[in-house]
């Protein structure tokens, strides 16, 4: 025998909209609205009105992935790529390439000069500019981006080649992100190179400033938690490990207490020097020697000479057998 579901005997009346609490709930949304606009007057909260557009984060995002097609070419959104169509293809994304950076470049440029009153810089044209610039430098982003890949493989016995670094490996992504936004933060273009580095801290955990100056075949290992601050140097064929950071140790302030920006806060980083996970390294006067080796979880707020390792006394362990 099938068990039915007894129904209440005496059901309540079936829910039914209220409007009008609706209506009153509703009718309170114009008042919030009127603190909202007033905060925008008030010069305390931020806010981004009766200025020019900002550049589109989206289409700097792009810029990133036709970027990496161009220095890369065959292995990202381009098909049918082949030596008998490789300069068309490579030519419409260079050109694709060339007029999204130079918009983006001139919105910035006249963001800058609108929001903090400076002169006219002939805002378009010298967007057109400093993008050709930049693309100028593909050839040689193409060729430092090679050594970092090939860094990569030679450094990381787990990798089966160089196809799967490129494809999938968050380090090398990172690089490529920074060395692209390193450029533009040479020609001294404003907001884009950050609106890049902050992206590929959001998608692969690790944190370039673009102003840190980094050498040839350089590889950053699993790579979460990679901190590298603006004013880090680092030489070539260096390696580091996940949990890394090239920090300041202090902020210098001058005499009005504002914070000097423009001093050296993060440490130098010789030649083929490896850094393992977890370690910080701090102070814009701390240079790690060539060839040294910094072991793990080491805190250093101090120079090391060339051909030098670092290591910390192991830990007592204690162990004990189950009973």
């Amino acid at each position: 025998m099938t068990a039915q579901t007894s129904l209440p005997k005496n059901p309540e009346i079936p829910c039914a909209p209220d409007r009008s609490r609706k209506t009153n709930f509703r009718d309170q949304l114009p008042e919030i609205v009127d603190i909202m606009v007033d905060s925008c007057y008030d010069k305390v909260c931020f806010e981004h009105v009766d200025a020019d557009p900002l550049p589109s984060r989206q289409q700097v995002i792009t810029i990133i992935e036709t970027c990496r097609e161009i220095l890369f070419p065959g292995y990202f959104r381009t098909k049918g790529l082949d030596r008998i169509n490789l300069k068309y293809r490579l030519g419409l994304e260079i050109t694709d390439l060339y007029d999204r950076l130079a918009a983006e470049i001139t919105e910035s440029i006249r963001h800058e000069c609108i929001r903090y009153g400076k002169p006219c810089q002939e805002c378009e044209s010298e967007g057109q500019k400093k993008a050709l610039a930049f693309t100028r430098e593909l050839p040689r982003l193409r060729t430092i981006l090679a050594t970092d890949i090939q860094a990569a493989y030679d450094g990381d016995p787990a990798a089966s080649g160089t196809d799967e670094i490129i494809f999938s490996y968050p380090g090398p992504l990172a690089i490529m992100i920074y060395r692209i936004a390193h450029q533009l933060y040479k020609q001294e273009i404003p907001l884009l190179p950050r609106i890049m580095s902050e992206h590929a801290h959001s998608i692969t955990g690790i944190d370039i400033h673009p102003g840190a100056q980094i050498g040839a075949s350089f590889f950053i290992d699993h790579g979460t938690g990679v901190v590298i601050g603006q004013t880090s140097v680092i030489g070539n064929r260096v390696k580091l490990y996940q949990g890394v950071t090239l920090g300041a140790l202090s902020f210098k302030r001058d005499e009005s207490g504002n914070l000097d920006r423009s001093s050296k806060r993060h440490p130098t980083l010789e030649d083929e020097v490896t850094v393992y996970a977890g370690t910080t390294i701090l102070g814009g006067d701390t240079i790690i020697g060539a060839r040294s080796v910094v072991g793990g979880n080491v805190w250093l707020t101090q120079s090391v000479p060339p051909d030098t390792k670092v290591l910390l006394n192991p830990p007592e362990l204690i162990m004990k057998t189950k009973t």
